[in-house]
């Protein structure tokens, strides 16, 4: 039952609800203000840890992530890193696998010593090689294949001994080159031409060539022009500065012989291959040379020989050999030609014309060369043998251990067999693509399935992801498509996507293959139209200081983690990156992390950036002539002084702990650049160009 209650009780209990709400109020209003004044016991304790307390920036706090191991230190931290001092200025020109002092204590016969013969471990220089005094600026592309600054190869004995074959010429502050050579000294564009009336070599089928024993690149500098991109060797020898000059003027080259060792390229990479009086002896040996050039033409390849013996009844008197010695010469080389069943389908006054049949069912003749043996043609480098299983134990326990015996991969006197082919009538491995469509085209090499692993989604996945990182690197570091960036390396080529992101008439990229990679891609890298090479990046590569303005090394430190150090490689690096050259390094963040420790004892600059797909990307880093740094994918930068013996920074900068590492290489105070071809007109301020000074075991620094 319910009570009605009268209308006064409830205004009585009303007005007393609210006293009590005020009351309330004003005794915690009150509370408040005595607290905030200070006098509290709490605030007393806190006040007075307060002015104990130094609040001001602490200096050594270090922002970046922490991944992996925990090797990243943090700035001021007491471990500090290992300080390498720049080498001697005997060391300039440098080239640890091709040293003249050291190719003397090796056979002659059949060039041995003028292979490659890298120095044992505790031999390796662990110092930075310094540029030559006055090193300037290179000239842009196409201005340096016709002028190099006299003071980054200050050498004049070439100028003097091809005098009459119109090589070099030294004007004022700097060569120029005006195209000649032994055999077109009327110039190489002439020359040119008369290939191109021989053999169409200026409608894209025609894209990669090779030029045995170079001179100073001229053929090459000038097959651009064409779309050709020439690949070009020479020994170091006593016309030591041929690679030199070449390189100096942006074209593809680097120290070789075709001596007793396979050359390191795959099998059927070349459309055109060249010799032009090269020297070398190609009915020797049971014409293992021939046999060579026949392994790495391509079915359809072109082989030019222009010289001795060529046209040999009007020139053996000025080649001061007998005829008769001249005669023979040439009818061995024809029969080895006709073994290897090249048909001969121009000679037209010194140039002499070979064309390799498209297939073996083209070839109708009787006598049939000795083939290889199934894995000759693509085993080009030598292993890495352990002399027993104490030595591999030894190994395990330090990795930098590096007993291990070499065994270079010879030669044969045997001819490389046409891969297998389904058409009668069809080329072996695939009809030629015209140049620039082969650039991205499926490689048959894919679409037959004859590279394990590699599927056509594969192919076309790995051409997207390097445009990406491509447009990536471009948006950070401006420089690369400017035309500052002419040589180009990169470590770890895989499917020489990046090459063709950079596809660039001012640019050429050495596409390397690691020859512990795990799988073998340099074919398809020649397919798609670029060059590349063989190379084991625990030894030096075969060129000269200062030759490349961009590195970029994909994974290169994870892949060759436990095989050698990386402090070694990334000297390396350090040796071939011109000054005010940039470095891009893509790796897991916990190693880069380890190699960011090395380089801060190189004087690296470093600066970070995020990976294209964002921070939280855990894949590599790259470093950059604008050092920024990536985390889980970042970028370095850095500049690389021109004269370390200064104690100025060697490497432009590094990138640090994440994926991708951009690393710029500075030029030094007394770098100097070319602004006008007058003789009288010293060169002023400047970066620096491909090879430096004197060579360091036999020749003095010009003062001048």
């Amino acid at each position: 039952m319910a009570i009605k209650r009268n209308s006064g009780q409830l205004r009585t209990r009303s007005s007393a609800s609210i006293l009590r709400v005020l009351g309330l109020c004003c005794f915690f209003y009150i509370l408040g203000a005595w607290q905030r004044s200070g006098f509290g016991k709490g605030d007393k304790i806190a006040s007075a840890i307060t002015k104990q307390t130094d609040c001001g920036v602490l200096l050594n706090l270090n922002y970046e992530t922490h991944h992996g191991d925990g090797v990243m230190m943090a700035v001021g931290s007491d471990t500090a890193a290992k300080e390498f001092p720049p080498c001697d200025e005997k060391y300039i020109d440098y080239t640890p696998c091709h040293d003249q002092m050291r190719a003397m204590a090796f056979p002659r016969d059949n060039m041995v010593y003028r292979e490659r013969h890298c120095p044992p471990q505790e031999e390796k220089l662990q110092c930075l090689i310094p540029a030559p005094r006055g090193y300037a600026t290179p000239f842009p592309w196409p201005k340096s294949r016709d002028y190099v600054p006299f003071a980054n190869v200050p050498y004049r004995s070439l100028m003097v001994e091809k005098a009459l074959q119109n090589w070099i010429r030294h004007e004022g502050n700097v060569f120029r080159f005006p195209g000649g050579g032994t055999q077109f000294p009327q110039g190489v564009s002439e020359y040119f031409n008369q290939l191109t009336s021989l053999f169409l070599t200026d409608n894209g089928m025609v894209r990669t060539a090779l030029d045995t024993g170079c001179g100073v690149g001229s053929l090459g500098a000038y097959q651009f022009e064409k779309n050709v991109i020439t690949m070009s060797f020479a020994p170091r020898d006593s016309h030591e500065e041929h690679v030199q000059f070449a390189l100096e003027r942006g074209v593809p080259a680097f120290i070789g012989v075709l001596g007793t060792i396979k050359m390191p390229f795959p099998s059927r990479a070349f459309d055109m291959i060249h010799c032009s009086r090269c020297l070398i002896p190609w009915s020797a040996n049971d014409g293992m040379y021939m046999m060579e050039v026949d392994r790495v033409l391509r079915p359809g390849g072109y082989w030019v020989l222009s010289g001795p013996p060529i046209k040999r009844r009007m020139h053996y008197q000025a080649w001061k050999r007998p005829r008769e010695e001249i005669e023979e010469e040439q009818k061995k080389i024809e029969k080895i030609a006709e073994l290897l069943c090249w048909e001969k389908e121009h000679e037209m006054g010194d140039i002499s014309v070979w064309r390799k049949r498209k297939n073996y069912e083209t070839c109708r003749q009787q006598d049939k060369p000795t083939l290889c043996e199934s894995g000759y043609a693509e085993d080009v480098w030598y292993k890495n043998a352990f002399p027993n299983n104490e030595l591999q134990c030894m190994l395990l326990k330090n990795p930098w251990i590096v007993f291990m015996k070499h065994r270079y991969k010879k030669m044969e006197a045997c001819a490389t067999p046409y891969p297998e082919q389904t058409e009668l009538e069809g080329v072996a491995d695939g009809e030629w693509k015209p140049y620039p469509d082969r650039i991205n085209a499926i490689p048959f090499g894919i679409s037959s399935g004859s590279v394990p692993g590699v599927s056509v989604d594969m192919y076309q996945e790995d051409v997207r992801i390097w445009e990406k990182h491509v447009k990536s690197y471009k948006s950070i570091n401006n420089i690369i498509d400017s035309g500052r960036f002419r040589n180009i390396i990169d470590m770890n080529a895989g499917l020489g996507s990046f090459a063709a992101a950079l596809e660039s008439p001012k640019l050429w990229v050495m596409n390397v293959m690691p020859t512990v990679a795990e799988k073998d891609t340099l074919g398809i890298i020649y397919e798609r139209g670029f060059i590349g090479i063989y190379h084991d990046w625990c030894e030096a590569f075969s060129t000269y200081p200062r030759t490349y303005d961009l590195i970029h090394a994909n994974g290169i430190f994870s892949l060759y983690m436990n095989k050698c150090k990386a402090e070694d490689i990334l000297l390396e690096m350090d040796r071939i990156l011109r000054p005010e050259g940039s470095v891009i390094i893509r790796d897991q963040v916990n190693v880069l992390n380890k190699v960011k420790k090395i380089v801060g004892g190189m004087r690296w600059n470093i600066r970070m950036v995020d990976h294209e797909n964002g921070p939280l990307v855990s894949e590599k880093s790259y470093k950059t002539w604008i050092s920024r740094v990536t985390r889980h994918s970042f970028i370095m930068e850095g500049d690389k002084r021109k004269n370390p013996s200064i104690g100025e920074s060697s490497f432009s900068s590094y990138v640090s702990t994440v994926e991708d590492i951009s690393v710029h290489k500075l030029a030094e105070p007394t770098i100097h650049t070319p602004t006008q071809l007058d003789q009288n007109k010293i060169i002023e301020e400047g970066e620096i160009n491909v090879f430096g000074a004197e060579t360091y075991f036999n020749k003095k620094l010009d003062d001048d």
